[in-house]
């Protein structure tokens, strides 16, 4: 038995059933179909995308339950990103913001001002 199945077989959120499930050759999952890279990708597109994967999955609810219990640190999970343990609404992409980035018009105001 591997360390990850015996790890989550100690959840009561239906892991087991779900790795169980996941095994059945009838269930067509994404995350087992294709490259399991996308759901742990650095591009803010691909995590999109492998979101947009997860919509029809049939055991979305499960795998995103125990990734919430398991607070899994990074990743797709359940059609959510996760990013240190908690869900988070989009990935910013790597990188610096612009230096010439537009202000707001109360901070334009208060330069001005000054």
């Amino acid at each position: 038995m591997s360390s990850a199945i015996a790890f989550a077989e100690g959840f009561d959120l239906g892991i087991g059933d779900l790795l169980d499930g996941a095994a059945a050759p009838e269930l067509d999952l994404p995350c087992r179909s294709r490259d399991a890279d996308l759901w742990f990708a650095e591009s803010p597109a691909e995590l999109e995308r492998a979101k947009s994967l997860c919509g029809d999955c049939p055991v979305r609810e499960a795998c995103l339950a125990g990734a919430l219990s398991r607070r899994e640190p990074w990743g797709v999970w359940g059609g959510e990103i996760f990013e240190r343990g908690v869900v988070i609404a989009r990935k910013r992409p790597r990188g610096r913001p612009r230096k010439n980035a537009a202000l707001e018009p109360a901070a334009a105001a208060r330069s001005a001002a000054a």
